[in-house]
């Protein structure tokens, strides 16, 4: 027997609605390439977002299921991408600015995207590329200043497309399983895979990092997006801010420090996110050069990467800003966890405290997690027992987009994410290792994370990245590669080992450490440690 309830599909359309009835007169502020700000309302989104679908489908001749791909930084504009796509059945594709030609090329052509959205500062990027492109019939130009030119064939400025477009719509009946984004994962091994999230996805992912337990917001926020839009359509928030009537900040290519904390202040911004390498940076300008009044900020979300306690501890002291830990895949949409604290914790020590708060947390409602070793068995959840991480839920993937994915699962239907980690018995999760990047020497294994974290923690280190190396003893060996937080300054190896002896075992603790101008990052800001392996490998560290 079914329950006696209105069928109310739950798509990107449904939140649109939602914030254009709810939430007209709430902000979106852009910072443009060109540095202009940009303001409009959430009523005025809703309008260019009918220009823009309506264009789509006279203009462009784009139907239900077509790929639309979007090269572009955040602001506004991407934005009404997010929701006039996938508002006539279309599919918005993020695609990374920041992969290599390869890969651009190979991921434009695998989602057979038809048409491509642009900012005027990224087509470089694409020019080298065009001629190899099987299926794109246009692009469309954002942001383009006068007198700009290109080699693109077939081009359309974004303003032109839409300009004569109404200002209505009416929006068609979608199902809420059918596909409304896609991003692809960042290809650290092999090709980048394709990730297509439905419309019930995207609506359910965003109705929960607003609860309390995740991202905490509401209608009194104001939140600055740092995370990139083509990054797992940034994480959802451009949808959630619609859904909690949260003001809306985009930064696009504005990402320095300086620029950040300029933002920060002159927005009064309380909310933000952001992978740990930008709260790094804005932690150490600040300190460098604390800001006049006391910032809005209140706290920060991060994910991409862990957030060591060092930052965490020392964000708060100096600053009282407050650092969230959550941790998500491109495969779950991504955010699965996020930690903070309960009401037993409040009588632990502030080193306790901080001690779970960088862990990776709990699941959300409708996200699943298990530790699975070696055995094939499911582990206790002690805290102590390491295995594959192992989730499933709303909005995890089933398989890849036109991609063999058999391996990436269980026989039961659980995605394997290759993170090595622990869950505690409040149901903690920590991320100790990925399975490639665990180090096994003389048969034991060392966590590389681990002594990352540790090494972050010294005054003297801003950035530390963990490799194994062959030995001839003990098969293999950790490799530290540090950066220090002031070039001017040297640390001894001497003395880091003396500093990580208080937490690991002797064999634990890698036998050489390298300085380096900085650690490789990938495109969405991840230590790249192949990178690494390979500057190791032509004896450039």
């Amino acid at each position: 027997m079914n329950g006696l309830i209105m069928d109310y599909p739950l798509t990107t359309t449904t939140i649109l609605n939602y914030a254009k009835s709810a939430f007209p007169d709430k902000k979106l502020i852009s910072y443009l390439p060109d540095g202009t700000r940009h303001e409009y309302t959430y009523g005025q989104l809703y309008k260019r977002c009918c220009q823009l679908a309506n264009a789509l489908k006279n203009k462009l001749g784009i139907t239900k299921g077509d790929m639309v791909g979007t090269f572009a930084w955040n602001h506004y504009q991407h934005v009404e991408l997010y929701y006039g796509i996938p508002g006539i059945g279309a599919v918005c594709h993020t695609i990374n600015i920041r992969l290599s030609s390869q890969q651009t090329e190979f991921i434009i052509n695998h989602s057979e995207d038809k048409v491509i959205f642009v900012d005027a500062t990224l087509v470089p990027l694409l020019e080298k590329i065009a001629p190899l492109l099987e299926t794109v019939e246009k692009y469309i130009i954002i942001n383009a200043a006068s007198g700009f030119t290109t080699s693109l064939p077939n081009i359309m400025h974004y303003e032109d497309l839409i300009g004569e477009q109404i200002e209505t719509i009416d929006w068609p009946s979608l199902n809420e399983n059918d596909a409304s984004g896609m991003c692809y994962t960042s290809g650290t091994t092999g090709m980048p895979k394709g990730v297509l999230y439905s419309h019930r996805s995207t609506y359910l992912h965003a109705m929960t990092i607003l609860t309390p337990n995740a991202g905490n917001y509401s209608n009194k926020d104001t939140i600055l997006l740092i995370v990139p839009q083509f990054h797992v359509m940034a994480w959802g928030f451009p949808y959630m801010c619609l859904l909690t009537g949260s003001d809306m900040v985009m930064p696009s290519l504005h990402l320095q420090p300086d620029a950040i904390i300029k933002i920060l202040e002159s927005e009064k911004i309380n909310k933000a996110n952001g992978v740990p390498s930008i709260w790094r940076g804005v932690y150490e300008a600040m300190k460098k050069n604390p800001p006049k009044t006391k910032l809005a900020l209140e706290e920060y979300l991060v994910g991409g990467s862990a957030l060591s306690a060092s930052l965490i501890e020392n964000f708060e002291k100096d600053f009282g800003i407050k650092g969230v830990q959550a941790w998500g895949m491109t495969e779950t949409s991504p955010l699965g966890t996020a930690s903070r604290l309960q009401q037993k914790h409040e009588n632990l020590s502030e080193k306790e405290q901080i001690k779970i708060r960088a862990k990776q947390g709990i699941e959300f409602p409708g996200i699943e997690m298990r530790i699975v070793g070696d055995d094939g068995e499911v582990a206790p959840r002690d805290g102590k027992t390491m295995g594959e991480l192992q989730v499933k839920g709303a909005w995890v993937i089933k398989s890849y987009f036109k991609t063999n994915s058999r391996d990436s699962f269980t026989k039961d239907g659980w995605f394997r994410t290759g993170d090595v980690s622990t869950i505690d018995a409040d149901g903690y999760m920590e991320i100790t290792d990925r399975t490639k990047d665990l180090i096994k020497s003389g048969g034991e294994w060392i966590s590389s994370v681990a002594l990352e974290s540790a090494l972050m923690s010294h005054p003297k280190i801003s950035e530390a990245a963990v490799i194994a190396i062959p030995d001839e003893k003990w098969s293999e060996r950790p490799l530290a590669t540090i950066v220090l937080a002031d070039k001017n300054n040297t640390v001894s190896s001497e003395v880091l080992k003396e500093y990580l002896a208080k937490d690991f075992a002797k064999y634990q603790i890698p036998d050489h450490f390298v300085t380096i101008d900085q650690v490789p990052k990938t495109s969405v800001g991840k230590f790249d440690k192949k990178e690494i392996r390979r500057l190791y490998a032509e004896g450039k560290l």
